[in-house]
């Protein structure tokens, strides 16, 4: 029987196949078995715009192919038959040569089915792909081939990247990259229906090429836009995805387990806030994993939390205005960097918390922003879609592939960053329809209220599953509201997350202490007011970035008083904050007592430490973590009622408090702490337990550069007083806080 014609295909769909226009380019390109009496052959058709000649082999012969339009080559090759008789797709290669003589074997994208299994386009529908990032973005794949790659015929595997994106309005997506020239008309995707994904596999690619896709969006535009889950970035202002495929062995395989088998919310958290960009400007992943992470174990705090480090277009956002959610801040290294530094502090018994900021993200046109001309990511409500005062969009988080997107997103930092916990940027925002919006500017919910049904859900739903997902991990809410329930479970309507700050504690105690200390005691509600509410949620108490800057002034800064009461208490205000029921987070350079507000731009005031007065401010932090990790009072009932109790909360005279705290044993530890610009001698405390105590610190040592009162020999007496049966008689310097244990 003689050699068959190629199987028919109309022009125009071949001209739309040859312009890189046609949804479905597999349809035409690549191997096409042939269902008539010429069953025995397929047609093979390949896009190679200015080649010369084209010639298919396979592994029993070449053959010409003939030029049929506008750069697309034609060949019929016979086919072999399986054990059921049925025809195989053939196995073949495609050597081009061009005019200038240049000769290239390559594989042929289009002779492989798709990357995307069913069930992976189904659960993408449904938004419960909890592993999205396996299969949508970029990934190098390796495949088992008799022919292997062209570049190594003895090879019995040829590899190349999967490429899989969303994009359900669009009308044609198109890879284009460092590969192509930049040029789409190779490397048309195939569309996968009704789901909106697309799909390709280029043979051949590898780890590190750089792409985007380009998109024939709704709107019959063309845009060039980032991946949504690139896993690596380069590096701003330049706006390509990059190909990444890690190749990085962990060794903190003791912390995992431990992680998987513990209960982080009933362990000490005490949390360091970094801003990696100027902690010491310049520093990459991997120098922080030298210097960052012994400075953190030599301050004895338990975690460090980093502002957000997935990647984003302007580096003055902090990180909270992010364009690429699965892809680590490339300007400090690689994804595998971001994983030795991670690695690092685990091998130091330290945990890493990441900020996380599923609030909103920028109107950046290479970014998710109207990402197939349509809002897609966005909420497409103008009353709901936009964040009036930060100029970003909010997520659509009733749409079921965006709240995959987010959720996703959430393991995918737990898991494949082995990073402890979340804080979650924002998240009054995403409960309030009116946050920030005045009448007019914002649409009720279907029962007319103003809470955001579907971002409640979609954070339920996020906690549950990030939870279900990566035991012994921690969820933590940044959220300035009464909103009840943010750390109850889901399953009696809470939201939950594990911790929430304490915005109001924070707040309280930076006005108290900015205070006069002759007007203290007119505030002095202020300084016990947080004891009202302290167990109606888990709390965070946190000193945090967002109170150093914008002209607040630096922690020290706000103290009133000569240098010397300034450091005095800012010393008093670590110990109220790490005696205070609640888990502790400061922002970095606090624990320096820096007189500069923090400045992105720069490095902390290291050269400060040349001082005596900033050096204690830093001893005594390193001490305080100490203590607190070593004293199961001042933790382990931190969420009871009856982990705490008042000694004396009413001595506004003296702008003093005295309170206890109690471990699960009954082993109390007493506070008191003195706001008052004077000293008190012979200050009568009430205690708990007859017997003798001793002073475990004091702010003034002089260690921390204080004036040295200590109290020794104290003894408890029998006597009423502030309804305890015993009191004690101490000094207790201005500004300054001693802590007190008995002595059996």
């Amino acid at each position: 029987m003689s050699t068959p014609e190629p199987l028919i295909v109309d022009h125009q769909i071949l001209d739309a196949v040859s312009n890189g226009l046609f949804y479905n380019p597999h349809f035409v390109l690549g191997a096409h078995v042939h269902t008539d009496v010429y069953k025995g052959y397929a047609t093979v058709r390949v896009l190679k715009p200015l080649a010369k000649t084209v010639t298919i082999l396979t592994r029993e012969a070449e053959y010409e192919a003939t030029h049929e339009w506008n750069g697309i080559f034609t060949a019929v090759i016979p086919v072999k038959y399986g054990d059921d008789k049925s025809p195989l797709t053939p196995d073949y290669r495609v050597r081009t040569t061009y005019q200038d003589g240049t000769s290239l074997t390559e594989d042929d994208p289009y002779r492989f089915l798709p990357t995307l299994g069913q069930m992976d386009v189904y659960l993408i529908g449904e938004g419960r792909h909890e592993r999205l990032w396996e299969v949508l973005g970029a990934h190098v794949r390796t495949f088992s081939d008799p022919m292997g790659s062209p570049d190594n015929p003895n090879s019995t595997t040829l590899s190349g990247v999967a490429f899989a994106v969303w994009a359900p309005s669009a009308r044609m997506v198109r890879i284009v990259g460092d590969f192509d020239d930049w040029d789409g008309r190779p490397y048309a995707m195939r569309s996968m229906g009704s789901s909106g994904l697309w799909e390709l596999f280029i043979p051949g690619l590898t780890s590190g090429q750089k792409y985007k896709y380009q998109i024939l969006n709704a709107n019959n535009e063309w845009k060039e836009k980032s991946d949504p889950l690139e896993s690596y970035h380069e590096i701003p202002p330049r706006t390509a995805s990059v190909v990444y495929d890690s190749t990085y062995q962990w060794h903190d395989d003791q912390w995992m387990q431990q992680r998987a088998s513990s209960n982080p919310h009933m362990k000490p958290l005490s949390i360091y806030e970094v801003h990696a960009g100027s902690w010491k400007k310049g520093y990459s992943y991997r120098q922080m994993a030298d210097d960052l992470v012994a400075y953190v174990k030599r301050e004895n705090f338990t975690h460090v939390e980093f502002l957000p480090l997935a990647q984003h277009p302007f580096a003055g956002s902090w990180g909270y205005q992010v364009t690429g959610y699965y892809a680590p801040d490339s300007r400090f290294g690689d994804p595998d960097d971001f994983r030795y530094l991670v690695d690092a502090f685990h091998q130091e018994g330290i945990g890493v918390i990441l900020d996380w900021v599923p609030a909103h993200f920028p109107k950046d046109d290479f970014a998710l922003a109207r990402f197939d001309g349509t809002p897609l990511y966005e909420d497409p409500d103008p009353l709901r879609g936009e964040h009036p005062d930060w100029g970003t969009y909010i997520f659509n988080y009733g749409r079921n592939e965006v709240r995959n997107f987010l959720v996703a997103n959430a393991i995918y930092w737990l898991k494949e960053f082995h990073a402890d916990g979340l804080r979650v940027d924002a998240v009054a925002s995403m409960l309030y329809l009116d946050y920030s919006r005045e009448n007019g500017q914002w649409r009720p919910n279907r029962y007319g209220g103003r809470e955001n049904l579907e971002a409640i859900d979609f954070l339920k739903e996020a906690t549950a599953t990030a939870y279900k997902n990566n035991p012994g991990t921690i969820i933590i809410a940044e959220e300035s509201t009464a909103w009840p329930g943010i750390t109850a479970p889901t399953s009696s309507g809470g939201l939950g997350f594990g911790l929430k700050w304490n915005m109001g504690w924070m707040h309280d105690t930076l006005e108290y202490f900015q205070e006069q200390p002759l007007n203290r005691k007119w505030h002095h509600n202020e300084i016990t007011f947080s004891m009202v509410y302290a167990y109606t949620e888990h709390y965070v108490l946190p000193i945090s970035h967002d109170e150093v800057v914008h002209g607040k002034g630096s922690l020290i800064q706000r103290m009133p008083g000569s240098d010397p009461q300034r450091f005095a208490q800012v010393r008093e205000l670590f110990a109220y904050q790490w005696s205070h029921p609640g888990r502790k987070l400061t922002f970095m350079g606090n624990e320096i007592a820096q007189f500069t507000e923090w400045d992105d731009n720069h490095s902390l005031d290291w050269v400060s430490l040349n001082s005596p007065d900033h050096r204690g401010v830093q001893t005594l932090v390193a001490d305080l973590n100490e203590l607190y990790r070593t004293t199961p009072a001042l933790w382990e009932k931190d969420f009871e009622d009856s982990g705490f109790e008042w000694l004396t909360s009413d001595d506004a005279d003296h702008n003093t408090l005295s309170f206890m705290r109690v471990d699960n044993h009954g082993n109390p530890l007493v506070a008191v702490i003195n706001f008052s610009g004077a000293a008190w001698h012979d200050y009568q405390v009430p205690l708990p337990l007859s017997g003798g105590w001793r002073e475990v610190l004091t702010t003034d040592d002089e260690k921390y550069n204080g004036s040295g009162v200590h109290n020794e020999n104290i003894i408890a007496d029998a006597g009423a007083y502030h309804s305890r049966n015993w009191s004690a008689k101490i000094s207790i310097p201005a500004f300054s806080a001693i802590f007190l244990k008995p002595e059996d």
